[in-house]
């Protein structure tokens, strides 16, 4: 593959961590409308970047080999499902059609939140269950993405999506309440309060570091098969656990606060079968629970004295 890919949401959680990966061997351009991305997650990035709305942005001008599509909104809790659908969906669907025609290699960001409360281990085909306008946003992707897997492979062109399960690391601190459970138990900690977690802290979550993430990301653009793959860690870690090793790493020994759950579609189980990425992909986790919040609470605790 040439050298010139353009990263969508690139100022944001996932998309900025792509962006420095890749450019260590790519000329990485950067595009972000910086609604809810922010320019220090870029501050590292050596490219070009460009503010600008996918929804209305002339593709034309950009000649890339491959485009990796992180932009998107990601508030699973916003009611308005005619913007979710706007940006999330129509605006991939365009950016789709552009890629076939000008052959480009295309990888997307899709979701596990497609599952909703589905038996786990979840598999890429098992039937989904949609629980909000973010879930059915990524869902019309993916149905969209289908009918085009062939087209694309036909024209030996790249068009992968994946399903990232709950992804926490560096760089996403701008993200406040929609930041990972890690993040937002290890502020907690770190002010010396109790972490909060719903009664009684059993129900549990495939945790994918970001670093996983990213390698993911980048085999995508080598993927033996176009379609969708699950990224998880494969592990299902409950939420006592992290706070257990939260305290284990920032040698503390805070109980627990236990609340009830409001929500009425809570999921108690998440985890990502993982076969079909390691087939097509050639991924494989590298960081267990342990490792991860080791390596993001060394980062973490640095940025502090910084």
């Amino acid at each position: 593959m040439n050298k010139r890919i353009l990263v969508t949401g690139a100022a944001g959680f996932i998309g900025s961590n792509v962006c420095l990966e890749l450019q260590k061997q790519y000329e990485v351009i950067a595009l972000d409308n910086f609604s809810s991305g922010i320019k220090e997650n870029l501050l590292e990035f050596e490219g070009r970047i460009i503010q600008a709305d996918i929804r209305n942005f002339d593709w034309q001008n950009e000649k890339v080999e491959a485009i990796i599509h992180e932009g998107a909104i990601t508030d699973t809790t916003i009611k308005n499902r005619e913007l979710m659908l706007d940006v999330n969906f129509h605006a991939f669907k365009k950016i789709v059609e552009y890629c076939e025609n000008q052959g480009i290699n295309l990888i997307y960001a899709s979701s596990a939140s497609v599952y909703g409360k589905g038996k786990v281990p979840m598999q890429e085909e098992q039937e989904k269950d949609i629980l909000s306008y973010y879930a059915e946003s990524k869902w019309e992707m993916d149905k969209f993405a289908a009918t085009k897997f062939s087209a694309f492979e036909e024209k030996g062109l790249k068009l992968v999506g994946l399903r990232y399960f709950n992804v926490y690391g560096p760089k996403e601190q701008h993200k406040g309440k929609m930041a990972s459970m890690i993040f937002q138990l290890y502020n907690q900690m770190k002010q010396g309060k109790q972490p909060r977690i719903f009664k009684y802290g059993e129900q549990t979550r495939d945790q994918v570091y970001v670093k996983d993430v990213v390698k993911a990301t980048l085999l995508a653009l080598e993927a033996k098969k176009n379609g969708v793959y699950n990224v998880g860690s494969g592990q299902a870690t409950s939420f006592n656990k992290i706070v257990e090793e939260l305290n284990k790493n920032l040698k503390t020994q805070l109980k627990p606060w236990y609340m009830d759950n409001p929500y009425k579609h809570y999921q108690n189980a998440t985890l990502a079968e993982l076969s079909k990425a390691q087939k097509f992909l050639g991924y494989k986790a590298e960081y267990s629970i342990e490792k991860g919040i080791a390596d993001y609470i060394t980062f973490l605790e640095n940025e502090r004295k910084n």
